[in-house]
């Protein structure tokens, strides 16, 4: 008993010296971070969230809030590339156009949307390019403001869009929303310019696929036609019918007439 009472003993004060030694290490520490705190001269925060009134009466945002309203503005950029490109008018064409051939996965759809955003982006090109500038290059360069620079960045939009837009259209919206006409087409809001646009885009495309869809029926109707006056009516037509379609797709170079009367369109 005594000596386990020794070896407890011996446990309890043999670690003293190195706590000690701990709790001098640790005092001379906070005595240091305290001496280097009062010497220490705290940075001033950038102003994050100002506006600034110019001389003119505009009001001119500081860097973080612009950097916040663009990286919000990019949350809408695959809405703004289908509803305000002729990305829209591009791929409903070409999905009809792959409904009248008869084929279900080829060309895929990753095929088809590439081939649809190149040929938006070389259709789009000078309104892209006015925008470059007239809007981006000027505000790099700091010789316009934001406000200034989103402005330049509207009006190429709105001229394409509106050139491309029914009158029909454009009434039935001002009708819905309840909205006075304006004298000068300019002055068109996006908030019916935009879904004026989309329905516009949506009859144009519907009629293209309409007259690209003629021929390829009428091979259907012939080939159904000799088959069912043969007595083979267990046979699909659509079977006899693609290589036909294929055919005479690849002979009037259907690719090149297509992208062509799609480039057309736009005033290409």
């Amino acid at each position: 008993m005594k000596k386990t009472l020794y070896v407890l003993l011996l446990l309890l004060v043999l670690p003293l010296p190195a706590l000690s030694q701990q709790s001098e290490a640790l005092s001379a520490a906070e005595g240091m971070l305290q001496q280097g705190v009062q010497g220490f001269k705290p940075i001033q925060g950038l102003p994050a969230l100002t506006v600034k009134t110019n001389a003119d009466g505009d009001q001119e945002y500081t860097v973080t809030l612009q950097i916040l309203f663009l990286m919000t503005a990019l949350t809408f950029l695959p809405a703004i590339l289908m509803m305000m490109t002729s990305f829209t008018r591009i791929i409903i064409v070409f999905a009809i156009l792959r409904q009248a051939l008869g084929l279900q996965q080829s060309p895929s759809n990753q095929i088809l949307i590439g081939l649809s955003l190149f040929l938006s982006f070389f259709i789009m090109s000078p309104v892209l390019t006015e925008v470059n500038e007239n809007a981006l290059q000027p505000y790099i360069n700091e010789q316009i403001s934001a406000q200034d620079a989103l402005e330049n960045t509207k009006r190429p939009f709105h001229k394409f869009m509106l050139s491309n837009t029914r009158e029909s259209d454009l009434d039935l919206f001002f009708q819905i929303g309840r909205i006075e006409a304006v004298q000068d087409a300019s002055e068109i809001p996006f908030s019916v310019l935009t879904p004026a646009f989309i329905t516009s885009e949506l009859k144009t495309a519907f009629q293209i696929g309409f007259i690209i869809f003629i021929p390829f029926l009428v091979i259907d109707i012939v080939v159904a036609s000799v088959l069912m006056a043969m007595g083979m009516m267990m046979l699909s037509p659509l079977i006899i019918s693609l290589p036909f379609k294929i055919m005479l797709f690849v002979l009037v170079d259907g690719w090149g007439l297509i992208i062509g009367t799609l480039a057309a369109s736009f005033g290409i």
